[in-house]
C-alpha cells in the first residue's frame, strides 16, 4: 500500500514495515516492530507466532474465524439435445382492411 504525502512524495508503507520489522519498537514493551519478545541485547526470546498460539490455547473461545477459499473448479455442462414439441398452435390473424 502506497501513500502520497502532502509534498507529493510516494511512501510504500508495506515496504517500510517489512524493512524495519526486526527493529526494536519504541516504548517499554521490549518487542520489535513485528511483535517478537526481545531479551537482553535485542535477541528474540519468543516469536510472534508462538505468542499468538499460546494465547489461543488459553482462550479457545477467542478463535479467529477461518475463511477457506474453495477450489474453483470450472463448471462443465453437457449439451443435451431435446426435441421441442409445440404446446399450442399459432393462428394467423388476418387484418381487415
Amino acid at each position: 500500500m502506497s501513500r502520497r504525502t502532502m509534498n507529493g512524495q510516494i511512501i510504500d508503507i508495506d515496504k517500510l514495515a517489512s524493512r524495519n520489522e526486526l527493529t526494536p519498537a519504541i516504548g517499554n514493551m521490549k518487542v520489535n516492530a513485528r511483535g517478537d519478545e526481545l531479551g537482553p541485547g535485542g535477541k528474540i526470546i519468543r516469536r510472534r507466532e508462538d505468542i499468538v498460539a499460546a494465547y489461543y490455547e488459553d482462550n479457545p473461545a477467542a478463535q479467529p474465524a477461518v475463511v477457506q477459499k474453495a477450489k474453483e473448479e470450472p463448471i462443465i455442462q453437457e449439451a443435451v439435445e431435446t426435441e421441442v414439441k409445440p404446446t399450442s398452435t399459432i393462428k394467423k390473424v388476418q387484418s381487415e382492411e
